[in-house]
């Protein structure tokens, strides 16, 4: 790893306690982001230098804090800020910081962070939105792909979120119980789509953004201890260990997508496959499902086949219409149409696209199933249209090869067909 990617890695790793604790301290979002950004501007001239500090989340908030005290007009007299040249040398001064760290303070902390972005006052796309920018620092690119709207949209969307919360006099205390029931299922979601966002790596980086499935995870399993008897939060949970437990096998050397049947089972994750299931197991006595728990059983079923051609697609085709029943989604309706090829055949999948062509005509994934399913029923001028569709529309490099090799399959076959 270069000089400036361990950095990065750093900085995101301690960005939910940072601002977590500037929030606490300076009760305004952007004061506590700005004063985030001013310490990360800090970090990255004297952590190369100076070596990383004993703690980076301790550093980043003493840092910010006294930034933003700085910029905040000199309201309260504080120590100007050390020269950059001994900034990292604050061992004495980190100690405290980090011992609260790993205490109720720090918990607290970035449950607030969570439930104050997730505040009833504001819409739910607004909500998530802003806490995916705030907790994790997704960028509005990023934000904009993963709610297939302009970057422009997005970008008024944080902003009327963040005039909102500091118009509305929202307090900055942690929500009680009440508050916190009412506000789990955005949280919830939000968790879901910074984990997607690392595992489709749609920021365009041809490997799997680990670093944001391990920090939706964490969050996640933080959410649960909150709310240890919530069956979604453990479906929740064992979704995101199910679907990470394979992420040493989805690429393969040259950084090519690799896909489910493909994939080297050996090199799953163990440890999170046994947790995932357990978790799932545990949920479903509940006997009170919901989509995330689906979501996660149709996991436990490739989790468990040892084989590909062990797979029950039956039973994950109809997990599937279940899901369609709870959440009505396009995207739901084409994954179930994959577990229909594999049931019933190429001809009744692509019958059950065949309606997704306007609600996901900028859906690059569309066109891979598509093409595949033509394919196999050998209509190859159709299949090698929609390829070329779904490249155009790709998100990464590794997306588009992928779809590059079913195209010169095609051509294979083609020629294959024309020498006999």
């Amino acid at each position: 790893m270069n000089e400036i990617a361990w950095i990065d890695t750093a900085l995101a790793a301690a960005r939910p306690q940072a601002i977590g604790a500037l929030l606490r301290y300076f009760r305004n979002l952007d004061t506590a982001e700005e004063a985030f950004q001013e310490a990360c501007l800090r970090a990255l001239r004297t952590w190369p230098s100076n070596g990383p500090p004993r703690d980076a989340a301790a550093w980043l908030i003493m840092v910010g804090r006294n930034a933003g005290i700085d910029d905040a007009r000199r309201r309260s007299r504080t120590q100007a800020l050390p020269p950059d040249d001994v900034i990292s040398d604050l061992d004495d001064a980190e100690a405290g910081l980090a011992e609260r760290l790993d205490g109720a303070n720090y918990r607290d902390d970035i449950l607030r962070l969570l439930f104050v972005c997730c505040h009833p006052d504001l819409p739910a796309t607004q909500q998530i939105a802003l806490a995916l920018r705030i907790v994790s620092g997704l960028s509005v690119k990023e934000l904009a792909r993963a709610f297939l709207v302009g970057e422009s949209a997005m970008e008024q969307r944080i902003t009327r979120a963040k005039a909102r919360v500091a118009g509305a006099g929202v307090p900055f205390e942690t929500p009680g119980a009440v508050e916190r029931a009412e506000r789990l299922g955005v949280v919830a979601a939000m968790l879901y789509l910074l984990f997607n966002e690392g595992y489709s790596a749609s920021g365009g980086e041809a490997h799997v953004r680990s670093a944001l499935c391990d920090e939706a995870i964490r969050l996640a399993r933080l959410l649960l201890r909150l709310f240890p008897a919530e069956p979604e939060i453990m479906g929740l949970v064992a979704l995101l260990l199910l679907q990470h437990a394979r992420t040493a096998a989805r690429l393969d050397a040259d950084d090519c997508i690799v896909l489910l049947e493909d994939q080297d089972r050996r090199l799953w994750n163990g440890e999170m496959i046994t947790e995932g299931l357990g978790l799932i197991d545990k949920a479903m006595r509940h006997r009170r499902s919901g989509p995330y728990q689906v979501q996660a059983a149709i996991a436990a079923l490739h989790a468990r086949a040892a084989r590909p051609e062990d797979t029950d697609w039956t039973q994950i085709e109809r997990l599937y219409a279940t899901l369609e029943r709870m959440q009505p989604s396009p995207v739901v309706t084409l994954n179930r149409a994959v577990a229909v090829a594999k049931v019933q055949g190429p001809e009744a999948a692509l019958a059950l696209i065949e309606p997704l062509a306007d609600p996901l005509a900028g859906y690059f994934l569309f066109f891979g199933v598509r093409g595949a399913l033509l394919q196999q029923l050998g209509r190859t001028d159709e299949a090698r249209e929609a390829f070329n569709r779904a490249i155009a529309l790709a998100n990464t490099p590794a997306e588009a090869a992928h779809i590059r090799l079913h195209i010169d399959r095609l051509l294979t076959d083609r020629r294959s067909d024309g020498d006999a």
